[in-house]
């Protein structure tokens, strides 16, 4: 009977090592895995904010645009340009002729 109780205390605690074990190698493994995905989370992080500062750095080219296309100046410049306009006392000199 002495010798039945020593070899269940003995199982029971090799069984008790083994499932803590088991628990610990499942939370390392677990462990890693997460690692990997915020590693992977934070580049895609990092590639999104520098999306993120491309995109506002061209809002901000698009607005400075915008209010550049509102003045006398671009008005002028797309007359003499695109229209070929002149003011009526500008004199034109070709240097081709």
């Amino acid at each position: 009977m002495i010798i039945g109780r020593k070899t269940k205390k003995r199982t029971g605690l090799f069984t008790t090592i083994c499932l803590v074990l088991m628990i610990c190698g499942i939370i390392f493994y677990q462990k890693e895995s997460l690692d990997k995905k915020r590693m992977t989370y934070q580049e895609k992080d990092k590639v999104l904010q520098q999306q993120i500062d491309a995109e506002t750095e061209r809002a901000e080219e698009i607005e400075e645009r915008r209010a550049y296309v509102q003045t006398k100046k671009y008005i002028e410049e797309v007359a003499r340009e695109k229209l070929g306009l002149v003011y009526e006392d500008e004199i034109i000199l070709d240097p081709g002729k």
